[in-house]
């Protein structure tokens, strides 16, 4: 390295939203469940468990059937959102075990980090107000910024290019097996955290305070 050179960063981490960084199951199944119900729909929490993480637009397909046209897509989906943000607002939303500990040690390690989620971006914004995490994050991705959602890759394609980091040098973290799928994909290593830690990633645990102390120095060989 050069004298004065700043020294080069140990790579990205791409961090799925919910269910990965924020506990926020809660709000989201809240805010559908209310939403639904003023369209005279109900809709099961088990419907709803199996549509976590996924874009609008295919979640109201699924309960609505494809006939559904887009102009209610957008109707029903705005309301939903608003109502989330409504919640989280007033409420508050929690880091999932391990998550603000693992955000803080990668930034002050000097890793470039991006949130990439299927969520919308006042959604991303909002989540990031109340879990405080200032400073940590130097881009994001929502689903304004796509046009296919995972487990389509380009959604961690453009956050690490928005961190100007090559693709081998991203690590995914997520809690969906579309996530891991869409970093293999964009030729990616991949973290999965879920409940039964059982994800096709390149680490799978249940938590991220599972994580040992080297795991994303060791994807990457460094």
């Amino acid at each position: 390295m050069m004298a004065g050179a700043l020294p080069t960063p140990p790579g990205a981490v791409l961090w799925d939203l919910d269910g990965t960084l924020a506990d926020s199951l809660a709000p989201h199944w809240v805010a559908w469940r209310e939403t639904m119900l003023r369209e005279f729909e109900r809709i099961t929490y088990e419907q709803f468990l199996q549509s976590f993480g996924k874009r609008n637009d295919l979640i109201l397909r699924e309960w609505l059937g494809d006939d559904i046209t887009a102009e209610r897509i957008q109707r029903i989906g705005d309301a939903k959102e608003a109502r989330y943000r409504e919640i989280i607002a007033r409420e508050g939303l929690t880091p999932l075990p391990g998550a603000r500990d693992w955000v803080l040690r990668l930034a002050a390690g000097g890793w470039r980090q991006a949130i990439a989620s299927s969520a919308p971006r006042a959604n991303i914004e909002a989540a990031m107000r109340a879990l405080d995490f200032s400073g940590c994050f130097q881009t994001s991705v929502g689903a304004e910024d796509v046009t296919a959602g995972k487990p389509d890759p380009e959604i961690f394609l453009r956050a690490a290019a928005g961190l100007a980091t090559a693709p081998d040098r991203s690590i995914v973290v997520e809690d969906a097996a579309a996530g891991i799928e869409a970093a293999r994909r964009a030729g990616m290593r991949s973290i999965g955290v879920n409940a039964g830690g059982d994800l096709p990633a390149d680490i799978a645990v249940r938590s991220l305070v599972d994580l040992p102390a080297n795991a994303f120095r060791t994807l990457l060989g460094t």
